[in-house]
């Protein structure tokens, strides 16, 4: 009653309510500085993983840089054509040679884009060369004695093995058995049956085609469009002389710009640059659709 009288009643319960309010305020201040504490901890764990991650961008840059400036550097120690003689005595060089159970590595790369692993684990970081070989043969031991790419006229599917001796198909190499060669130009037909490296029969003809507009006569459009009408008819005879071979596999080359015309009817086709007369040209494209390319690196 006395605390009433004195007003001291009224000012312990605004007392009290202070108090309250204070340890309102001081657990809220408390939760903030828990929160402030915890943002800093995940910042600085932030921070910590940012840095992690830039020194591996780092870390992966200068890899690739060394990568592209080894892939430059890299080079073949010898790259040569092999003539018929030359290429049976490499070939009779690799047959001979004999390791231990999966020490002598043989593969058919047909991309070079995309290299098999163990090609990768047998020759290490020469494996751009073979990249850059590809379409390839790639023979390699396991003991480094011999690593070499080969370009095989006639492509198997791609497969990789390891054995006790190279795996090598004389077929994909060298002339075999009876097939059909025909080389094919926007102006000229050749082919010729062969039994090995020996032909047995030959046909081939040549059409005229406009070689220059006239600067009189039509326009330079209709020049270009009989042009190509002569080329279509002479494509079509070509096709009538192989549908009528009587001698398979069918190898086709040729001018690339209508090797695309063929390939559904060959086994195989190559561009080649050969010239001349049918039967010449015939010849040079024999030799050059079998001369088979040798990288060693």
């Amino acid at each position: 009653m006395l605390d009433d009288l004195l007003g001291r009643t009224e000012l312990k319960e605004e007392i009290e309510e202070l108090n309250e309010e204070l340890e309102h305020l001081e657990r809220r201040l408390e939760a903030e500085q828990g929160r402030r504490k915890d943002a800093v901890t995940e910042r600085q764990e932030a921070e910590r993983q940012v840095n992690q991650l830039e020194d591996r961008v780092e870390e992966l840059e200068d890899r690739v840089h060394r990568l592209q400036s080894q892939d430059t550097d890299l080079s073949f120690r010898r790259e040569t054509t092999l003539d018929s003689r030359r290429l049976e005595e490499i070939l009779d060089r690799l047959d001979s040679f004999e390791t231990g159970p999966e020490g002598a590595l043989t593969a058919f790369v047909a991309d070079g884009h995309d290299l098999p692993a163990a090609i990768h684990d047998a020759v290490g970081e020469r494996a751009p060369l073979v990249s850059r070989a590809g379409p390839c043969l790639v023979v390699s031991d396991d003991a480094g004695l011999i690593t070499a790419c080969l370009r095989p006229p006639i492509s198997p599917e791609p497969f990789v093995e390891w054995a006790d001796e190279f795996r090598l198909d004389r077929s994909w190499l060298q002339p075999q058995g009876r097939y059909t060669l025909a080389l094919v130009r926007s102006d000229l037909f050749a082919m010729g049956t062969y039994e090995g490296a020996d032909r047995v029969a030959f046909h081939g003809f040549d059409s005229d085609l406009k070689s220059q507009h006239s600067k009189g006569g039509f326009s330079q459009s209709r020049f270009e469009r009989l042009r190509d009408e002569q080329i279509d008819e002479h494509l079509d005879r070509c096709t009538e002389a192989i549908e009528q071979r009587e001698t398979d596999p069918l190898y086709i080359v040729g001018e690339r710009s209508v090797l695309s015309e063929f390939t559904e009817l060959a086994a195989e086709t190559s561009a080649v640059d050969a010239t001349g007369d049918p039967e010449s040209a015939l010849r040079s494209a024999y030799e050059e659709f079998w001369a088979v390319q040798l990288r060693i690196f």
